[in-house]
């Protein structure tokens, strides 16, 4: 099951233009991932972060591990590259942590939800209770210095983009996104066709005896006049 699930989620996310994604020597357990900033409003926008997943074989059961390859200055990553983050711990409640189990991992999370949660983190750090306490230290008490780290690791980034590799903009993100739209609403209107049909007098079915009825009966009532 899980490898199946995965393949699905593989050959799904490959289509993003925010995610560069490859399989570590076609080993569908273990995924090659560049996160492609292409929110214009966010400190890191035109970043190429690149990481590792790492599967389970019970996946979707337990939650994938995710490590940057090249550590962020940030509050909630490691000096490893790993996160300090929910959504990637295991399934259930921690009252040590105070984590509700909604916020954990489970089984109805995939690999979009992650990253899209770890896309969100960068510019939403969580400082309460940081992974990088220096860090969180430095965007509390000097946001501009933080900043300053943040276009240091933005412009390292770039360093990971492959050769030949065409960096994806905000527009490509919408159009994308328009084109699953349209795609979305033309299989809606396939489904609409199949149950049901139009209502217009193209469609609908002509019955000559009806027709011809009903103008003899006018002929008539014309002849009592």
């Amino acid at each position: 099951m899980a490898e199946r699930v995965l393949m699905n989620e593989y050959k799904t996310l490959s289509k993003e233009p925010w995610t560069n994604i490859q399989l570590i020597d076609d080993d569908i357990y273990r995924w090659s991932i560049a996160l492609i900033v292409l929110n214009p409003d966010s400190l890191y926008y035109r970043g190429y972060f690149r990481a590792i997943m790492n599967f389970p074989k019970n996946y979707p059961y337990s939650p994938p591990d995710f490590r940057f390859t090249r550590p962020l200055y940030h509050p909630n990553v490691y000096p490893d590259g790993r996160l300090c983050i929910s959504i990637l711990h295991a399934p259930g409640e921690d009252e040590m942590s105070g984590e509700l189990a909604a916020e954990r991992w489970s089984p109805a999370q995939r690999v979009e939800s992650v990253l899209i949660s770890i896309l969100s983190l960068l510019d939403d750090a969580e400082v309460s209770s940081p992974a990088n306490v220096d860090a969180g230290v430095m965007l509390r008490k000097n946001p501009e210095e933080y900043k300053e780290r943040v276009k240091a690791d933005l412009e390292a980034s770039k360093r990971d983009i492959p050769e030949g590799y065409v960096m994806p903009s905000h527009d490509d993100a919408f159009k994308t996104k328009q084109e699953e739209e349209i795609l979305m609403s033309w299989e809606d209107s396939d489904e609409e066709d199949d149950f049901g049909g139009s209502d217009s007098d193209e469609d609908m079915p002509f019955d000559e005896d009806e027709d011809e009825d009903t103008e003899g009966d006018q002929e008539e009532a014309e002849e009592h006049h």
